[in-house]
């Protein structure tokens, strides 16, 4: 797999972009993490994230001028989140709780910060954080002078001085009353770049003439920075406060935030680092995270009883439920495939990749790559169109060819598509009598495996109804090749179609199933197949055909035919022509597998039953299809469901359709096999031979259950038996006195228990493995 198309898919998912709330803070804090504590009445945890990111959570907590309110994407659902009232509840209830430890270092750095501001504690703190030796001149008579001044009504000072004890604890050291001036004194600039390893300069708005003869100047005074470095024009010295953006209102959080930019410099600067590269994360760009706020109902602000003391902890909790969150999700939310494994698209591309990169060792995303359904609802949904299922198939493919895939999770499907396409089962002809063709019929190896007598009817009937010749071609369009990601199976299947298709004199494919109409459509162009819903139509069904199931169905639409638009509308002018009641699921564009797809049920029976589930669960209605293969799934689930075939052609036996059971693989193939013989015999008047071994086998449902659990065909039973029986190659078990015997058939090794009784052979159970297995020489 490629790493620069890793990197692209990885691009596409958005699930780790900020919420718009964390993107408008200039401190980036984690107000998602911090509300999901509130809520759950967490104030601990809720403070400790808070102060994360916070270098001071008892004064900012009170006097932010929160932006992330205005960008709070609640408010299109009844108003913003109180972001900064639930910031200082969470300060009121837990300060106490917060926890730093600074980092250690041998030989710290000494730092000079001139002006005692917000800007200049915020670098303070920061830097202390990193172990180095600050030291804070401020010229006034106490630090945060301004805050003391412009905020008293909101905030106590009580608040400032404990957040002043927090940085002095951190070894930070704040001299009051100590003027920083442009000469060469004691507290000069010059005497500071001399005995400090680094200087900040972060003064408030007033011009700094003084500082001429060292920095250069603005024309307004200020001196001059680089915005995005905070720099001088010494190396030595940065600049903090409103010196890099005149004029500017003054923002508490935005002063903060310059602090932290003109620290996280200087602490490169210290480091000899590049005061520039790989920094776009410092500034942030916004964000591009989706978020589906149509789907939540609109809920208004708490108001707090008491308005001046803030929230109260149960109104805190109650406001910080209202937060979505703000997450993307729309693929996992929609798919129990992704929602199984308990992440999101982009860690489980780079997971795939990794174990794709494993030469020796577990490979323990295998069978979550093979889980996939590929059905394509993730693109559908996905703002930015990444398809999980276009990298788990590519994901295959790289198994394939490297020899890594396991032989468990697709031996079984491509043994069964091999018998599909096998003399057994296929076969292409004319129209009896006929020498040419003018479509031929394509029902889909699922279809004539599931309710054979569907396509001798509708044979039957497009003969009757058509003109020019209607041929017949039963085979499989090599779905479980492309699904398991073998290609040069795939190419073979497509070679064996375009060989039949030819011979047939190149007709229009008409076909019954959705998944072979869009593999042909892909693979096959020039074959030019059409759905059989919009032949018919167009040709009506039989004289007198109506409605033989009463009721209102919901109906699902296969995932293979997502975008089969005119096939779509022709099923429900099909089924409403008959008289049918048909109610939306979730419509066509949205629909979800049954579980077939992919080949997910053999690879994890566990994840396929959840899908097919909770589709299942989306109705109490009797469910209308036009997949064999999903109203095989559904019957298997229990769920009641017809095919739209059993309108007009119900199961021979009169019995309701809509409780007709899950054939099961055994069948389906003895179904296959049938369904050749009988229209070789009764339309074109041939005889073929039975391939299956001639034993009169005895199994009970219960094993015949398991069986089916385990992906045994009892025609594999058959051949193991028939073997032992053949050779004498067979055990007794003495306590039983039952037979066991053993018979490899290609990657798959069957054993089964038996008994020969006088009415036949009986199977009490059976079981095998599925692996390949290397020769040692």
């Amino acid at each position: 797999m490629d790493s620069q198309r890793v990197k692209q898919w990885e691009a596409r998912c958005i699930e780790e972009q900020p919420p718009a709330c964390t993107a408008s803070c200039p401190l980036r804090v984690d107000v998602r993490g911090m509300l999901e504590k509130a809520k759950a009445g967490d104030f601990a945890g809720a403070c400790a994230i808070f102060a994360r990111f916070v270098p001071f959570p008892a004064i900012l907590g009170r006097i932010c001028d929160h932006p992330c309110e205005a960008a709070c994407r609640r408010a299109e659902a009844g108003g913003a989140i109180r972001i900064a009232t639930l910031e200082r509840a969470c300060v009121e209830n837990a300060y106490a709780s917060i926890r730093r430890t600074p980092q250690t270092s041998r030989k710290p750095k000494r730092v000079a910060i001139a002006g005692a501001g917000l800007a200049g504690l915020t670098a303070a703190f920061d830097l202390a954080m990193k172990g180095h030796a600050v030291t804070v001149f401020e010229a006034g008579a106490r630090p945060l002078d301004r805050l003391h001044r412009d905020y008293g009504a909101v905030l106590p000072a009580g608040a400032i001085d404990a957040d002043m004890a927090a940085l002095t604890k951190l070894g930070a050291a704040i001299r009051s009353g100590e003027c920083v001036t442009g000469d060469s004194g004691p507290l000069g600039l010059e005497t500071l770049i001399a005995g400090y390893d680094a200087v900040l300069i972060a003064l408030g708005p007033s011009p700094a003439l003084e500082f001429a003869p060292t920095l250069r100047l603005t024309p307004e005074g200020h001196i001059a920075i680089d915005p995005a470095t905070r720099v001088t024009s010494h190396p030595k010295v940065f600049g903090g406060g409103v010196h890099g953006a005149p004029g500017t209102p003054y923002s508490p959080i935005g002063s903060a935030y310059d602090g932290r930019r003109a620290a996280a410099s200087i602490d490169r600067l210290l480091q000899g680092a590049s005061l520039t590269a790989n920094r776009a994360a410092e500034i942030g760009a916004g964000s591009c995270l989706f978020v589906n706020s149509a789907a939540h109902a609109p809920l208004p602000p708490v108001v707090p009883a008491a308005a001046d003391h803030g929230f109260s902890p149960s109104e805190a909790m109650a406001e910080a439920a209202r937060c979505f969150p703000c997450r993307c999700l729309e693929c996992v939310k929609a798919c129990e495939y992704l929602k199984h494994y308990g992440s999101y698209p982009k860690r489980y591309v780079r997971d795939i990749y990794n174990n794709l990169s494993i030469v020796m060792g577990h490979r323990k995303a295998n069978r979550q790559i093979d889980s996939c359904t590929l059905c394509g609802l993730c693109e559908t949904l996905c703002p930015n169109d990444l398809s999980m299922g276009e990298v788990c198939l590519e994901a295959r493919r790289d198994m394939v060819e490297s020899g890594h895939m396991p032989a468990s999770h697709h031996d079984f499907a491509l043994r069964d598509m091999e018998h599909s396409r096998s003399d057994a089962a296929a076969f292409a002809r004319h129209q009896p009598g006929g020498t040419a063709s003018a479509i031929a019929f394509f029902p889909g190896c699922q279809l004539s495996a599931s309710s054979p007598w569907h396509v001798e009817s509708i044979y039957a009937h497009l003969r009757a109804k058509i003109p020019g010749g209607v041929g017949l071609m039963i085979d499989c369009c090599g779905a479980p090749a492309h699904w398991s990601g073998r290609r040069s199976l795939h190419d073979e299947v497509n070679a064996g179609l375009r060989e039949k298709w030819e011979s047939l004199g190149r007709p229009e494919i008409v076909t019954a199933c959705s998944t072979c109409l869009k593999m042909l459509g892909d693979f096959l162009p020039e074959m030019k197949a059409r759905s059989l819903w919009t032949v018919i139509e167009e040709t009506g069904w039989p004289d007198g055909a109506k409605q033989q199931i009463k009721g209102a169905f919901a109906i699902h639409d296969p995932c293979t035919g997502r975008y089969a638009v005119e096939a779509q509308r022709a099923v429900r002018s099909l089924a409403a022509g008959l008289g049918a009641t048909v109610r939306e699921l979730t419509g066509a564009e949205l629909t979800t597998c049954c579980g077939f797809g992919g080949l997910a049920s053999f690879a994890n029976r566990e994840v396929a039953d959840k899908i097919v589930d909770r589709r299942i669960g989306e109705s109490a209605e009797d469910y209308l299809t036009y997949c064999a293969m999903c109203r095989d799934n559904f019957a298997r689930r229990g769920k009641r469901s017809v095919h739209l075939l059993d309108l007009v052609f119900p199961a021979p036996g009169g019995s309701d359709p809509a409780t007709r059971p899950d054939p099961g693989y055994s069948r389906r193939r003895d179904n296959r096999v049938r369904l050749k013989a009988r229209l070789l015999r009764d339309v074109w008047g041939e005889e073929m031979s039975d391939p299956v071994p001639e034993l009169n086998l005895i199994v009970p449902e219960d094993a015949r259950a398991d069986m089916e659990r385990k992906l045994i065909l009892i025609e594999d039973v058959a051949r193991t038996i028939a073997e032992a029986e053949a050779t004498g190659r067979k055990l007794k078990d003495k306590a039983t006195g039952r037979l066991i015997a053993t018979h490899r058939i290609g990657e798959f090794t069957c054993w089964a228990e038996y008994e020969v009784t006088p009415a036949g052979i009986l199977v009490h159970r059976a079981y095998g493995h599925r692996m390949q297995v290397e020769a040692k020489l």
